[in-house]
């Protein structure tokens, strides 16, 4: 069992269960390697539609893409569904946003002011802001913020206040009304998130390592 459960067993992960699959050696088989996996999974245990070899994650049920099965490393065996998708979606609005500002300051967006306009790139942005001092109200801002969200967590995790994970009471005016559409609409946001984390790793590295500007070419 997870040592981040504590006394919210009820909304928890799921105990530790045994591994998806198992591995044996196999003499002499050097050519096939030490070990082959055996699988282990009875015919009729229901299987990812996201990732079909493996077991559908139970636990993902009742949430935002629950018909995916998307869990391919088993964290949400390890840690309870509400503290990882907390943690998802925090990182995907973030790198979201965070792609959207990268791509607008290559393409010669700007604040206002002399010494926003002599930047030549987002990679140079961060390192002036360093050295004007910028950073330090960003991180006094942002740590406010965590702090607030933390305080959320712990209220709604055990379910002291109504809060889904991820909700910062700011944009849930804007989803549909009609259940199902609802539910499309967290599962895009839950998607392009993931596409958003992959695509800004993808940009930083492209950026550092050509010294060009998106879209690097």
């Amino acid at each position: 069992r997870s040592p981040v459960c504590g006394a919210f067993d009820s909304i928890c992960a799921e105990p530790q269960r045994s591994s998806r699959t198992t591995m044996r050696a196999i003499p002499g088989a050097l050519s096939e390697g030490a070990f082959v996996e055996n699988e282990t999974y009875p015919a009729e245990m229901e299987m990812s539609a996201a990732v079909p070899y493996l077991r559908y994650p139970k636990q993902l049920k009742g949430w935002a893409g629950e018909e995916k099965g998307f869990d391919p490393l088993g964290v949400t065996d390890a840690l309870p569904v509400y503290w990882v998708r907390e943690a998802e979606l925090k990182h995907a609005r973030v790198c979201m946003l965070a792609t959207l500002g990268w791509i607008a300051t290559d393409l010669g967006m700007r604040f206002p002011g002399e010494k926003f306009q002599s930047i030549a790139s987002t990679v140079e942005a961060h390192n002036k802001a360093v050295e004007a001092g910028y950073m330090l109200p960003f991180l006094g801002a942002i740590g406010t913020f965590e702090l607030y969200g933390l305080w959320l967590i712990f209220k709604g995790w055990p379910k002291e206040i109504k809060r889904d994970a991820g909700d910062f009471f700011l944009g849930k005016n804007f989803l549909p009304k009609d259940p199902t559409k609802e539910k499309e609409m967290r599962l895009k946001e839950l998607e392009n998130g993931r596409l958003a984390m992959f695509a800004f790793s993808g940009i930083v590295t492209q950026a550092v390592i050509t010294g060009k500007s998106w879209p690097f070419m």
